[in-house]
């Protein structure tokens, strides 16, 4: 006979707690604990939450050279950016934690990476909690995933369920080698008394689906939701159930969508894969860059391109234009400083540097700066492209078309080192770039093959990468 016990869990981290508090003592968070009851299993029942590779190997000892190779076999999804963060493609017997805001486009990427995987001839599920049969199959029909011709059969099956039982059963029914559960968060275990979504019940259902992912050797993909701070809601422990968490992210207003790898136990967990949303769903863009240049105007001041990485992490480069825009109203005092696509703090950094450092005189005057496309850049790679931007909107005078920077500014004006500087020449030279302003310190260790044929101009401070951006 099973025990039950009461006890506060908080919402946030998962810390339990004997009787109520106002604040959690582990995390800090006001008003996040609620009161749940735990049952407490036999020790049959525990083993069941065990995570072996199959029911047969579970404590046994093998040689690691004995492993098969095939253990970590991929399947591709026939979406060749999501295939680039995950590794190659998905693994079998692995989960996924695919999180974003409302409305970003979880469900309509994994719909579509199920469609590529059944059009090859395996069987998929997608498992709904959220929404009805009909309103995915609506969907489908809408992307293009069924109909005009597009015969999928049975490779593609929707179930609806809201109790992890039903799709354990469903999945054995089928045996599908992809599980999309959507989603998580409303997915409940009826061993439990607590309401779906808790911090047990969370705990509860993604350590069933990872062994239910181990044991049929399917690769099962959860959609998460996020909070309003944008983190995974529910408990850390939720991401470290999991072997692969993924962002997907996107500016509201704009059609541009990037997916990145904030762990993945399979492959690389700095790449990053870029989409659009359109009226048939998510398309592929193979080449951002040249969609994010595509619209820059002609020998206009205030405007720079840096080879950059879509929010920290990514070891994919793109470029993108910085923009700058400084009115000056002689009304003095402090004017005001709006940032959209960098970080706010970076940006009165940069213009107190080329106030004391260079000279440019902004006291009194409006600073908007802003990366086109609706990109988002938190790297210290953006500084000297920043602020070679406002130097160029205050001084009026354009850069050279053929011409990017990069690096990072420190508070002495010092143009520091940063990463990856071959992979930010390769795609400045696969658009047409031909010199960039680099840190010394970063063109020093670049061998020749390394540059991909772009003249590469150290600068040691900011100063001196203004006069050789502005041609003074």
């Amino acid at each position: 006979m099973a025990k039950e016990s009461t006890q506060y869990v908080c919402q946030g981290c998962g810390s339990a707690s004997p009787r109520w508090l106002g604040r959690c003592p582990s995390c800090g968070g006001w008003n996040t604990l609620v009161e749940e009851t735990v049952e407490k299993a036999p020790a049959k029942a525990r083993e069941r939450l065990g995570r072996g590779d199959a029911p047969g190997e579970r404590g046994k000892p093998i040689a690691i050279d004995a492993v098969p190779e095939d253990g970590a076999a991929r399947i591709p999804t026939g979406i060749a950016e999501l295939d680039r963060v995950l590794g190659g493609g998905a693994v079998l017997g692995s989960v996924v934690l695919v999180g974003g805001d409302p409305g970003v486009g979880k469900s309509t990427l994994l719909l579509q990476a199920l469609a590529g995987i059944a059009a090859r001839g395996p069987s998929t599920l997608y498992a709904s909690g959220e929404e009805s049969v009909a309103q995915v199959a609506l969907r489908a029909r809408r992307l293009g995933v069924v109909g005009d011709g597009k015969a999928l059969g049975e490779k593609l099956q929707i179930v609806g369920c809201s109790v992890i039982d039903e799709v354990e059963r469903a999945t054995r029914a089928t045996k599908p080698v992809a599980l999309v559960v959507d989603s998580v968060q409303v997915l409940r275990s009826n061993d439990l008394e607590s309401a779906a979504g808790s911090v047990s019940q969370l705990r509860e259902v993604t350590a069933r689906l990872v062994e239910l992912a181990k044991r049929e050797r399917a690769a099962v993909f959860l959609v998460g939701h996020v909070t309003k701070d944008g983190a995974l809601a529910g408990p850390k422990v939720l991401e470290h159930l999991v072997d692969v968490v993924l962002a997907f992210e996107g500016e509201r207003g704009h059609a541009f969508r990037t997916l990145r790898a904030a762990k993945n136990r399979f492959g690389s967990a700095t790449e990053v894969g870029v989409f659009e949303m359109s009226a048939n769903g998510l398309a592929e863009v193979p080449n951002p860059s040249e969609i994010f240049l595509a619209e820059r105007p002609a020998h206009a001041a205030g405007s720079v391109v840096a080879p950059v990485t879509p929010q920290t992490g990514g070891a994919r480069a793109v470029l993108g234009e910085v923009q700058a825009l400084v009115s000056i109203g002689g009304q003095g005092g402090v004017g005001r400083r709006v940032a959209t696509g960098v970080d706010g703090t970076r940006l009165a950094l940069i213009l107190a540097v080329l106030e004391r450092k260079v000279g440019v005189q902004l006291l009194g005057a409006d600073v908007f700066a802003n990366v086109a496309g609706g990109l988002s850049i938190d790297e210290p790679a953006i500084d000297l492209p920043l602020a070679i931007a406002v130097a160029s909107a205050v001084r009026n005078r354009p850069c050279a078309r053929n011409l990017v920077a990069f690096g990072e500014v420190g508070l002495a004006g010092e143009v520091r080192g940063v990463s990856r500087a071959s992979t930010r020449l390769a795609e400045a030279a696969s658009m047409g770039f031909s010199r960039a302003i680099a840190p010394r310190s970063t063109a020093e260790r670049l061998s020749p093959s390394e540059r991909s044929g772009v003249e590469v101009i150290p600068v040691r401070d900011v100063d001196e990468a203004v006069r050789i951006a502005l041609e003074e």
